[in-house]
């Protein structure tokens, strides 16, 4: 066979052990458990760190206050030096709104060795364990909730017996590059941290979803979270490993009743969403970059090229394989395109979009040696090194 048919091959082989082996990564049903309520309501901390987010806190912090929760509950909202009235507009929507009562704080700019939203975090929980919660329910401030979203997550974590539960909020998809670039971004991650190993017993896998985590509060102090993980830019995966270490057992899903409402109307917003962290995600190792784009290809980028090279080439082995593996590839992604509620017909785009993700992958590194690397809301943060305890 020519080198175009053993690359076309080379895919489908990889396609297949990813369809079968990989946790089965391309099926959306591992949603929050349904248990029964709990004898016992325990009480809850809702600690939001907020930095420059007053364009999402009308729609995202009301639903917070309007939480449906039978047992004792309170949210405490970090203002992370934001610029926009973020704190000022929490206080008023507390007073506006009816509901859960809304403690406001802003602790300054982060100590050296942390990054800023796990310094706010850190401040809301010190300030939160003063009340004695039993659980912490950390979410991001352009995270929406229904109004039963506490309650499903306490019964799933008390039944359960968990101490960390995560859902990752359905992200918005509105606007043409959402719908191209959203839903990869979560098949992308489940694939990297197929849902199954992170939620058996005893798993070796672990990954949380940061705009919505449920941590008990003693699985927080064993771990000690967050100052264990005080220089994560990737925070979420960062706090599952910790809690898994520190002997907790963890869960994570999709969601069906949380919910993104920050915008990506734009191909350049997204891009600097994912470029953000994409090398840190690396461990900024050039040779894990140079492995990841080389995988990428041969497992993206393959099919369709060797497939039209087969084609125009009169080389049917070639052409049969990378059709073939177009195919698997295109009909793992079509379950996450149902729960988007998206056209099917986007999943033979989806090696296009694995495209723009190899392209920004490659300029987070270039990002990161330029001095610009993990840049979010006016902060930059170079690669980590061993902090100090404390």
């Amino acid at each position: 066979m020519s080198a175009v048919a053993w690359i076309a091959v080379g895919s489908l082989v990889v396609w297949v052990w990813l369809l079968l082996g990989q946790g089965f990564f391309w099926r959306t049903d591992q949603r929050l458990p349904s248990r029964a309520a709990p004898a016992h309501w325990p009480s809850v901390a809702i600690v939001v760190p907020a930095r420059d987010e007053a364009d999402m806190l009308p729609v995202s912090l009301p639903s917070l206050l309007a939480q449906d929760y039978p047992g004792t509950a309170e949210v405490f909202l970090v203002d992370d030096c934001s610029k926009d009235g973020t704190g000022d507009l929490a206080r008023e929507l507390s007073v506006r709104c009816a509901g859960l009562p809304v403690t406001v704080v802003s602790p300054g700019e982060p100590e050296p060795g942390w990054t800023g939203k796990l310094w706010a975090v850190r401040h809301g929980i010190a300030l939160a364990r003063s009340r004695d919660p039993e659980y912490l329910l950390l979410t991001d401030a352009d995270i929406a909730h229904e109004p039963d979203s506490l309650r499903e997550l306490v019964a799933a974590a008390d039944s359960g017996g968990f101490d960390l539960v995560s859902q990752m909020a359905r992200l918005r998809v509105e606007s043409v590059w959402e719908r191209l670039v959203v839903p990869a971004f979560v098949y992308f991650f489940s694939q990297l941290y197929p849902f199954r190993w992170v939620n058996r017993a005893g798993a070796r896998t672990a990954a949380a979803a940061g705009g919505c985590v449920l941590l008990r509060t003693e699985a927080a102090v064993r771990a000690r979270v967050p100052d264990s993980i005080r220089q994560a830019v990737i925070d979420d995966v960062s706090l599952a490993r910790a809690v898994q270490r520190s002997g907790g057992r963890i869960w994570l899903g999709l969601a069906e009743r949380v919910d993104s409402v920050r915008p990506y109307p734009r191909l350049a917003d997204l891009w600097r969403m994912v470029s953000r962290s994409a090398y840190a995600q690396l461990r900024h190792s050039p040779l894990v970059l140079l492995g990841t784009v080389l995988g990428l290809a041969l497992i993206y980028l393959a099919p369709p090229v060797t497939l039209v090279a087969g084609l125009l080439g009169g080389a049917p082995a070639a052409a049969w394989a990378g059709g073939a593996a177009w195919a698997v590839m295109a009909g793992t992604y079509m379950p996450m395109l149902g729960y988007y509620r998206q056209s099917l017909w986007l999943a033979p785009l989806l090696p296009f979009t694995a495209m723009l993700y190899l392209l920004m992958t490659v300029d987070s590194a270039v990002q990161h040696y330029r001095g610009r690397g993990a840049a979010w809301k006016g902060r930059t943060y170079a690669r980590p090194e061993a902090a100090p305890d404390q």
